[in-house]
C-alpha cells in the first residue's frame, strides 16, 4: 500500500510545477494548437506538462503503471492499480484563455479513485486528498516545496427546492439542459474542466451532471476529492458507482452529486 503521506507531497508538487509550465505559456502572446487524431485540440503546455509530470511519477511509483491523456495510445488492457493524469485539463478553456483549465493526478485502486490532486493554477486554487485520506483546500501561494495552511472540504446539504448546479462551460448540451430542467434549480452556473468536481465537494453547488463524453483522466482526480469530501459520482443512466480501469478509459454519462438529492436517471 503505497504511503499517503508521500501521494500527498509527491502529487501536490507535481501538479504545482506542472502549473507552472502551463503558465509560462499561457503567459505568451502566442502559443501553436494542433489537433490530435481524435480532434481535440493540444497544445505544447499540455506536451511539457505531461513530460514533468510523468518523469516526477515514474521516479517516485516506478513500480505502478502511469496512464496520461498525452500517451494514451501506448496503454494496453486495464490494471487494477494505476496512477492516470491529466497534465491540462481543460484545453479550450486554455486556449481562450478564460482561465478554467486544471492540472489532475490520482491513483486508481479497485477501480475507485483513492487520491487525487486538482490544481488550477490560472485561479490560484489547490484541491487535493491529503495525508489522512481527507480532502482540503490550500491556500495560496503554492511553493511546491512548502505546503501552505489549508481547510478541509466538506459537501453540501442541498435543498431539493433550491438546488446550486454546475455544468460544462465548453461542452455544455441540449441534453444536459433538458436533464437539469428536471430538477428544483436556484442557481445554475458555468465552469470549465475538473473545477466542476472541486465546486461540489467544497460546497459550492450541489450537482454536476455530466451527459456528453469524457475519458477517465478528465475526472479521477477530481472524483477522489469529491469522494473524500463526502460526495460521489454515479453513472447517469442506472445510478450505479462510476469505476475506472475501464477498457478504453472511456467514461458512460455521469452525474457527480452531494448526497441527499434525489436523483433522477439519465434518458437513453
Amino acid at each position: 500500500m503505497t504511503d499517503r503521506a508521500e501521494l500527498a507531497h509527491i502529487f501536490r508538487r507535481a501538479a504545482i510545477e506542472a502549473g507552472g509550465v502551463i503558465m509560462e505559456i499561457y503567459g505568451q502572446d502566442d502559443f501553436a494548437v494542433r489537433s490530435k487524431d481524435d480532434e481535440s485540440p493540444v497544445t505544447l503546455a499540455d506536451e511539457r506538462a505531461d513530460a514533468h509530470i510523468s518523469a516526477i511519477l515514474r521516479a517516485a511509483f516506478a513500480d505502478i503503471p502511469l496512464v496520461t491523456e498525452e500517451q494514451a495510445g501506448t496503454h494496453g488492457g486495464t490494471f487494477e492499480r494505476f496512477l492516470i493524469v491529466d497534465p491540462l485539463d481543460g484545453t479550450k478553456e486554455f486556449i481562450q484563455r478564460r482561465g478554467d483549465f486544471t492540472v489532475n493526478i490520482a491513483l486508481i485502486e479497485g477501480g475507485i479513485p483513492v487520491a487525487g490532486v486538482v490544481y488550477a493554477p490560472a485561479r490560484n486554487r489547490l484541491f487535493y486528498t491529503d495525508a489522512t485520506g481527507a480532502a482540503v483546500e490550500e491556500e495560496g501561494p503554492h511553493d511546491p516545496a512548502s505546503p501552505g495552511a489549508t481547510r478541509p472540504l466538506a459537501v453540501s446539504r442541498p435543498d431539493p427546492a433550491a438546488l446550486r448546479v454546475v455544468a460544462s462551460k465548453s461542452h455544455r448540451d441540449a441534453a444536459t439542459d433538458a436533464y437539469i430542467g428536471r430538477y428544483r434549480v436556484a442557481d445554475l452556473v458555468s465552469a470549465g474542466s475538473s473545477l466542476k468536481f472541486c465546486l461540489v465537494a467544497c460546497g459550492e453547488a450541489d450537482l454536476y451532471p455530466r451527459l456528453g463524453p469524457t475519458m477517465e483522466w478528465d475526472t479521477a482526480a477530481g472524483d477522489a476529492v469529491l469522494r473524500a469530501a463526502g460526495g460521489a459520482v454515479v453513472q447517469a443512466r442506472d445510478l450505479a458507482p462510476l469505476v475506472y480501469g475501464k477498457a478504453g478509459f472511456r467514461n458512460p454519462q455521469f452525474i457527480a452529486h452531494a448526497p441527499g438529492i434525489a436523483l433522477l436517471p439519465a434518458d437513453g
